[in-house]
């Protein structure tokens, strides 16, 4: 994978084609490319609308004869790779501007796949939260997971940042909440505002009485067994409650150390 976007012209060109031994300050040896690197295989290119018009002469060569040159060289090679290619731009509308060149969005266009926002497929956004929980788990050794009324929560925002909005949130969220379970009042205030009476507000909502305060102590139940590291004893002394009292409420609400 090879992201368009941050990387300038001379880089990009020396990432995608690779270079020769002297081609610029720097190239102290020969190096391949992606494409080189890739042959048989599959090379996916992340915000191609971002490339300048001189890579875009070079990938449109490319794609015709899958033939290019090092940086630096004049050795015509071959491969035989699979491009992927993807950007956050209507790559129609940048060549009805002249910003994208037309004969190169035709080669790529062979099967177009157009992703919706995630605003517009919010029953993804369960499936991208256990995603991105899992990944960050791997990385940062950490066990998270989202209370039921935060991912509600997390379903009424409108997501301008799309999926890596979301992503950005959950390893934030990963970092900086001590406690194992998120929860609405974990959120930021472009997420759930700007009072904790919005996140009740919403996990009440539409409930009887019963099932409300049901809702409320099972949340309660759970801050606090986090926080004395799930025993259950320490807790009962600190709520004031009798610890079989406790025990049975927790065995009722489901609640489990993970």
């Amino acid at each position: 994978m090879v992201n368009c976007a941050t990387l300038p012209e001379h880089l990009l060109e020396s990432e995608l084609f690779g270079y020769e031994k002297g081609a610029f300050t720097g190239a102290l040896r020969d190096k391949p490319g992606k494409f080189e690197v890739a042959d048989t295989g599959t090379v996916f290119l992340d915000e191609i609308g971002d490339i300048s018009p001189k890579v875009q002469v070079e990938l449109l060569r490319f794609t015709q004869d899958h033939t290019f040159e090092h940086v630096g060289g004049n050795q015509p090679i071959t491969v035989d790779i699979r491009l992927i290619a993807a950007t956050n731009k209507r790559l129609d509308e940048e060549v009805t501007q002249g910003r994208f060149r037309a004969d190169l969005f035709y080669r790529l266009n062979v099967i177009p796949i157009s992703i919706p926002p995630l605003r517009e497929r919010q029953g993804d956004l369960p499936l991208l939260v256990n995603h991105f929980v899992e990944k960050f788990r791997r990385e940062k050794k950490r066990e998270i997971r989202f209370a039921p009324v935060t991912l509600t929560r997390l379903e009424k925002h409108t997501w301008p940042g799309n999926v890596r909005e979301l992503e950005n949130l959950i390893e934030r969220l990963v970092v900086t909440v001590p406690q194992t379970t998120i929860l609405p009042t974990d959120l930021p205030p472009e997420i759930f505002g700007h009072s904790e009476k919005e996140a009740f507000d919403l996990a009440l909502s539409q409930r009887s009485l019963q099932e409300a305060c049901e809702e409320f102590e099972k949340l309660f139940l759970l801050r606090h067994l986090e926080k004395h590291h799930w025993n259950i004893t320490e807790v009962a002394k600190t709520l004031g409650e009798r610890r079989d009292s406790l025990s049975r409420k927790i065995k009722r609400y489901g609640l489990k150390a993970e």
